[in-house]
């Protein structure tokens, strides 16, 4: 939301999209700290509250929801924020991934990220081109993202042409907030716990309870688990923040590994007093040359 006012302040309109894929559900407010009316101080967000918790809502699903906003945003002279951590959303709609899921590789991602980094981009869309030349002819060879991709792509089926790309063609600044610290880290999420626990979320979690299956997707959501637990007498207080920290704190872990895989632009430390301030001008410049005429 700072970035966003901030931006807005300066002339660049700016819209939030949500990737987050608890959030597109209705009702689950709480456990996914879903924003407020009142929390966006009127920056247009989209991606929240698409569908009720019992209907399905895939990424294919977030993609045409995410098409459908950004021509509009677009013609606004606006910026979008695609904001959130369900990293295969951000992918999908960032790098343009066919939604037919083209097989991945965490540990195959990880050795060609370390060859790039290592040996440079040349050598690895030279491989790609001796190894795939049908797939070859398909990417963008000075894109490094797209080369690794490629790569593994060709590492786990063989030559083959890769599917014509949903998602977005223009240029894609990507910042990665995180908190280096773990102490600090831990301290704010128990203190998220505790919010939670106390802003809402055991009527929200009995609500929905009494309306739907407890076993659907929308509802592994961190925190509806350990509220039910809770209203049912299985844990206490205590047990509900213990519980709702370890996964959180799981979560992040995975949350690191997965954002490791694509390397970001501007790798921001939630615990730097300048982030705010460094994610700014970098958005800044960013928007100016996008806007700039070609020559």
């Amino acid at each position: 939301m700072r970035l966003a006012l901030a931006l807005s302040a300066d002339g660049i309109p700016a819209e939030v999209i949500s990737a987050d894929s608890r959030q597109v559900y209705r009702g689950t407010d709480v456990a996914t700290a879903k924003p407020t009316l009142d929390d966006r101080h009127g920056v247009p967000h989209h991606g929240l509250g698409l569908a009720d918790p019992d209907e399905r809502f895939s990424v294919a699903d977030f993609a045409g929801h995410v098409e459908s906003i950004l021509p509009s945003i677009g013609t606004r002279g606006g910026v979008a924020l695609l904001v959130g951590g369900t990293g295969f959303w951000l992918r999908a709609i960032a790098d343009g991934l066919d939604l037919d899921a083209l097989p991945w590789d965490p540990d195959i991602r990880a050795a060609l990220e370390a060859d790039l980094a290592g040996r440079g981009l040349g050598v690895l869309a030279a491989r790609l081109q001796a190894a795939a030349p049908a797939l070859a002819a398909s990417v963008d060879l000075r894109n490094p993202r797209r080369v690794v991709r490629a790569l593994e792509i060709a590492t786990l089926q063989g030559d083959v042409p890769r599917p014509a790309p949903r998602g977005y063609g223009a240029p894609v600044l990507r910042i990665t907030l995180d908190v280096r610290d773990r102490a600090v880290h831990r301290a704010v999420i128990a203190r998220r716990s505790a919010a939670q626990l106390d802003g809402g979320i055991l009527p929200e979690a009995e609500a929905l309870r009494a309306r739907y299956p407890v076993d659907l997707p929308a509802f592994s959501a961190i925190g509806y688990r350990e509220a039910w637990d809770l209203l049912d007498g299985r844990i206490d207080r205590a047990g509900y923040l213990a519980a709702n920290v370890a996964r959180n704190l799981a979560y992040a872990r995975r949350q690191r590994t997965w954002f490791r895989a694509t390397p970001a632009d501007l790798a921001l430390d939630a615990g730097d007093p300048r982030a705010a301030s460094l994610a700014l001008e970098r958005v800044q410049a960013f928007v100016r040359a996008s806007l700039r005429p070609a020559v």
